[in-house]
């Protein structure tokens, strides 16, 4: 496997293309956007560059994985000629059911689709193409550049095969995996939303500031973050979307807490505008507002 297709130049669809290019793989990021794909670019320059000052990266490795990496704005195009393609836009069925009819369209015969959902059905997926032995879900976390798992999602028809190339792909990338079998949400993300979710409630029934539920989830359960730093990193409205699936899907433990919802209607969707459970507009510290 040579080429992999990466589509949404978001947060995650750019974490996953530079592990990808640093892994050696020739990588085409694509989205529609143009500014877009000028932002991602940026970024990633900065990821590399902070790679490179840390000592993570040599300069060689540096180089090559920008050489690496090419930004593209047409899918059909980019398909062509992918071995793997990577599917990493929003979590909303109508938006992956386009692309991957695209996908479907252009990919050559032998090419592998991964989707990086971390709730939705890679079965439900699988179906939007004519290759459910070749897709299969591959749930990277955020900072794709940091965080070390990969979760292998199986769907009901992903051949042995497909899954343990996408194994080995994850292990190239320098990545952690588990491969499991599919259920709404997976492992991870049914316990991240749970804690996110009841973090919410605690929230609006005064129990404690932001701060300090953080700080109690941090220093007393030994979290990396706590998970309104999580929720605000991620995004609330993609927390939010998870929520609402895995209540239709798994009931009323994951009915989505009304605070959460009116944070969303209210534009605070996290770091990514500047101003979610935090404020970040000011500074980088975390401001409670």
């Amino acid at each position: 496997m040579q080429n992999i297709v990466v589509v949404g130049s978001g947060v995650m669809g750019r974490g996953i293309a530079y592990v990808s290019a640093v892994g050696g793989f020739s990588v085409s990021l694509v989205d529609v956007n143009e500014k877009a794909l000028a932002s991602a670019k940026n970024e990633l320059d900065s990821i590399f560059a902070k790679g490179l000052e840390r000592g993570k990266l040599s300069i060689e490795q540096e180089q090559q994985g920008k050489a690496n990496l090419s930004y593209v704005s047409d899918l059909s195009k980019a398909c062509s000629a992918a071995d793997l393609i990577i599917e990493a836009v929003p979590e909303k069925a109508e938006i992956k059911k386009q692309v991957f009819e695209t996908m479907e369209e252009h990919a050559p015969e032998h090419c592998l689709f991964a989707t990086n959902t971390s709730t939705m059905s890679p079965t439900e997926i699988a179906s939007y193409g004519k290759r459910a032995d070749r897709t299969i879900a591959m749930h990277f976390f955020n900072p794709v550049h940091k965080m070390p798992l990969v979760e292998i999602v199986r769907g009901l028809e992903t051949s042995d095969e497909t899954a343990e190339t996408i194994k080995n792909v994850a292990v190239k990338m320098g990545k952690e995996t588990v491969v499991i079998n599919e259920f709404p949400g997976f492992v991870t993300s049914r316990i991240s939303c749970l804690v996110g979710n009841e973090a919410f409630y605690m929230l609006q029934e005064g129990l404690g500031t932001p701060e300090d539920i953080d700080k109690a989830i941090k220093l007393g359960l030994n979290y990396p973050m706590g998970p309104f730093e999580l929720v605000d990193l991620v995004g609330l409205d993609a927390r939010l979307n998870n929520l609402r699936y895995l209540h239709e899907k798994l009931g009323e433990k994951y009915r989505p807490a009304p605070l959460l919802e009116q944070y969303v209607r209210a534009g605070r969707l996290g770091r990514k505008v500047g101003k979610g459970v935090y404020d970040y507009s000011k500074k980088e510290e975390l401001v409670k507002k």
